[in-house]
C-alpha cells in the first residue's frame, strides 16, 4: 500500500500533493512552536514584574501540568511504562524546573538579549549531549564549529561583564547543560511515544513537587498582579511549557528533526526583535552579531551531522 499519492501536473511531472502539503502544515506547526519559544524570555521578564523567581516557576509549572494532565485525561492517553519514569524524570528536572529557574534568576540582573544570544547556543549543546549519550560520532566540521560557536558566546559574556563571567552568565550556561539533558532525553523517548506525551508526562509527574512549591513561594514573596506580570505568566505557562511544545513536535514528526532545526536558528535573533519591542531594550552591537555568528556555527554543524 503506498503511504502518498501522486498526481500528475500539465507538464507530465508527477507530484505527490499529500507529501507537499503534509510538508508544509509541519513546516508551519515548527514556525510556530520557534515563535512560542521566541518569547520566552521577554514573558519571563513581564512575570518578573509582579512574581518573585521561585513563585514564577513554580506557578508556570503547576499551570502547565494542570493543562497537560487535561489534555491526557481528555484523551485517555495511557500511563507510560515504568521504564520510561527515569527518562521523564529527566526531562522534567531539565525542561519543566531547571531551564525555567535558571534563566529566571538570570533575568533577574541580565538583559533578554544578552540571555538569548548566551542560550543561542542550546541547539549545539544538545548535539553534543546526544552525542555522548547515543553514541554517535560527528565529523571533524561539526566540532570545529560547535567550538567555535561556543567560543563566540564566552566572548561576548566576558566582554558584556567587563572581563568576568557574573552570576546571572553561570545561571544561564548551567541552563544550558540541564536544558540539554531533557531534550536528548526527551527526544530519545520521543522515538516511542508521541512528542507532546513526552513533556505532558513530564510535567504531570512534576506536579506533587510544583504545587506545594507553587503554595510555599507564594506565601515568602510578595505577587503584585498587573497586565504584564499575569500575562508573562500565562505565556510562560500555556505557551512556553504546553503548548509550544506540542506543536513543536508535531512540527518535528511531520518534517523530520534536521529540517526543523534549521527553522530554529532564528530563534535567539527573534528574541532580540522580542526584547526591542516588548520590553524597550537597547541592543548593543555586539549581541545581533554574536546571535548571527552562531547562527552561521549551528548551521554548519547541522550541514555536518546531515
Amino acid at each position: 500500500m503506498r503511504a502518498q499519492s501522486s498526481a500528475t501536473a500539465p507538464t507530465g511531472i508527477a507530484v505527490d500533493t499529500p507529501a507537499r502539503a503534509s510538508t508544509a502544515g509541519g513546516t508551519l506547526m515548527a514556525a510556530l512552536g520557534v515563535i512560542a519559544f521566541s518569547l520566552t524570555f521577554p514573558a519571563t521578564a513581564w512575570g518578573l514584574e509582579g512574581f518573585g523567581p521561585w513563585s514564577l516557576v513554580a506557578v508556570r509549572s503547576a499551570l502547565a501540568a494542570l493543562l497537560a494532565g487535561g489534555c491526557l485525561l481528555a484523551l485517555r492517553v495511557p500511563l507510560p511504562d515504568r521504564r520510561h519514569w527515569a527518562a521523564l524524570a529527566v526531562v522534567g528536572g531539565g525542561v519543566v524546573f531547571g531551564f525555567p529557574m535558571l534563566t529566571t534568576l538570570a533575568l533577574r540582573t541580565s538583559s533578554t538579549a544578552h540571555a538569548a544570544v548566551v542560550v543561542g547556543l542550546l541547539p549545539l549543546t544538545t548535539a553534543l549531549f546526544s552525542a555522548l549519550r547515543v553514541g554517535t560520532r560527528p565529523s571533524r566540521t561539526f566540532w570545529t564549529a560547535a567550538l567555535a560557536g561556543a567560543a563566540a558566546v564566552v566572548a561576548f559574556t566576558v566582554q558584556q561583564s567587563g572581563g568576568a563571567l557574573t552570576t546571572a552568565d553561570l545561571y544561564l550556561f548551567g541552563a544550558l547543560l540541564v536544558c540539554a539533558a531533557g531534550y536528548t532525553e526527551g527526544g530519545r523517548l520521543a522515538r516511542t511515544m508521541p512528542g507532546w506525551q513526552v513533556i505532558g508526562w513530564a510535567l504531570v509527574m512534576c506536579l506533587p513537587l510544583s504545587v506545594p512549591a507553587a503554595a510555599l513561594a507564594l506565601s515568602y514573596e510578595p505577587v503584585a498582579l498587573t497586565a504584564h506580570s499575569v500575562a508573562g505568566l500565562l505565556w510562560v505557562a500555556a505557551g512556553s511549557q504546553f503548548l509550544g511544545l506540542v506543536v513543536w513536535y508535531r512540527g518535528m514528526a511531520a518534517i523530520g528533526i534536521p529540517k526543523a532545526s534549521q527553522l530554529q536558528l532564528a530563534q535567539p535573533l527573534l528574541t532580540l526583535v522580542w526584547s526591542v519591542l516588548l520590553l524597550g531594550e537597547q541592543l548593543t552591537v555586539a549581541a545581533p552579531l554574536t546571535a548571527a555568528a552562531v547562527l552561521v556555527c549551528i548551521a554548519v554543524t547541522q550541514r555536518a551531522r546531515g
